[in-house]
């Protein structure tokens, strides 16, 4: 998998360049600055992103909208972005799509190198990671219809898929059984309103409408 890399912090960028390459992907491009990291992803060769939300030359949110453009370009661009604080319109933004092959992650998730890579590597694989501070942000904050239809389970469910967690993962956090998962998820689907649709990906509409607050 090739990779476009963007990073201001010298330091940080060949570490993740080290770390990243250490874990079989090859990085296509490496940059500082959102000028450069323009040209980087419009190079066709290049299979997805690892983009900090911040950049110069206006340290703002150059990342994250050098993401939506080249998903806009090219539907379903993997793209994992990386922030310093908890911004979940940030996440809502990357999700608005709802194609998947997402990832917001704080920048301290990086210090567990193999939980990072593997989440890069399921958002290369088309899925959406999420923070888990991002995901209590939105725990924290006033519920409205129709989340408010969800059991308590079934957020925990929820908040677990917004975490980018396989059905087999939810299953051992929560110490159930696959089976009881899936229906579960497939109960968050009717009570969201989000009937079978080939053209949309239910997992991640609902994450986004979990999001929403």
């Amino acid at each position: 998998m090739r990779l476009v890399l963007a990073e201001d912090n010298t330091l940080l960028r060949a570490g993740l360049t080290q770390l990243l390459e250490g874990h079989g992907f090859t990085i296509l491009h490496a940059v500082a600055d959102s000028a450069h990291l323009d040209e980087a992803l419009a190079d066709p060769a290049a299979e997805a992103a690892v983009l900090d939300v911040r950049l110069p030359p206006d340290f703002t949110d150059e990342g994250l909208r050098a993401a939506i453009t080249v998903r806009t370009a090219r539907p379903g661009f993997p793209v994992m972005v990386l922030s310093q604080y908890v911004e979940a319109l940030y996440a809502r933004e990357l999700l608005a799509s709802g194609t998947g092959a997402v990832g917001y992650l704080l920048k301290d998730r990086v210090a567990d190198v193999a939980e990072f890579a593997e989440g890069v590597r399921r958002v290369a694989a088309g899925g959406t990671v999420l923070d888990p501070e991002v995901v209590a942000t939105v725990l924290s904050r006033q519920r409205v219809e129709p989340l408010d239809r969800l059991t308590a389970r079934e957020r925990e469910v929820l908040g677990l898929m917004a975490e980018g967690r396989s059905n087999a993962a939810i299953a051992h956090a929560l110490t159930v059984t696959e089976k009881a998962v899936a229906k579960h998820i497939n109960a968050i689907f009717t009570k969201l309103d989000l009937p079978v649709d080939e053209d949309d990906h239910r997992r991640v509409r609902a994450v986004l409408a979990y999001l929403r607050v």
